[in-house]
């Protein structure tokens, strides 16, 4: 038996609908009305950028600033060996990209070396290692992202995994893209 404040399950309680519409209203007005030039020029920044508008628009809330770049691990450019060619999906990508920085950050058997001379980037790093602290893996990803010259909520990373979603968090980047959503999505 249900104790009190406890709905019982039920869904469908007396007031349901005014909270729905003055949450919905909440909302719309915290929502800034953008004209549409701005959305205009919006729009093709995400093209630019190689992202949906949707997603762009996402990150750009999020942190208020526009995106200068990204960070690709070598997982996610599925580059796995030393002397592996980027596939061809990923370098028709990388080239299409406007007026945007791209990085690559680059976990052993690969060299940021051989990374860094793919096309598309404009260099690499080595990825911090996995007995790395928190603290240390934030050191050294904002030494990677403040070598380029901008402010870490600048710049998504773009990875393949958890470890890699870490580095996100913890140089406090403009975001995580899974791989698969930047470039095939």
């Amino acid at each position: 038996m249900a104790g009190i404040g406890h709905n019982s399950g039920q869904v469908d309680v007396p007031g349901k609908s005014w909270r729905t519409h003055v949450w919905t209203r909440a909302r719309k007005d915290l929502m800034p009305t953008l004209p549409v030039e701005v959305v205009r020029l919006r729009v093709r920044r995400a093209a630019e950028l190689g992202l949906p508008y949707k997603t762009y628009a996402g990150i750009r809330a999020s942190t208020g600033h526009d995106l200068i770049g990204f960070l690709f691990s070598n997982n996610a450019l599925r580059v796995l060996r030393e002397g592996q060619p980027l596939p061809v999906d990923r370098a028709g990508k990388l080239t299409g990209l406007v007026r945007t920085t791209c990085t690559g950050v680059a976990h052993k058997p690969v060299s940021a070396t051989h990374l860094g001379s793919l096309a598309g980037l404009s260099g690499a790093h080595a990825a911090p290692a996995f007995s790395d602290s928190w603290a240390a893996m934030r050191d050294r990803m904002r030494v990677m992202i403040t070598a380029e010259g901008h402010p870490a909520d600048r710049f998504v990373i773009v990875g393949d995994t958890a470890f890699e979603r870490e580095w996100a968090e913890a140089a406090r980047t403009a975001g995580y893209l899974q791989a698969e959503q930047f470039f095939c999505g």
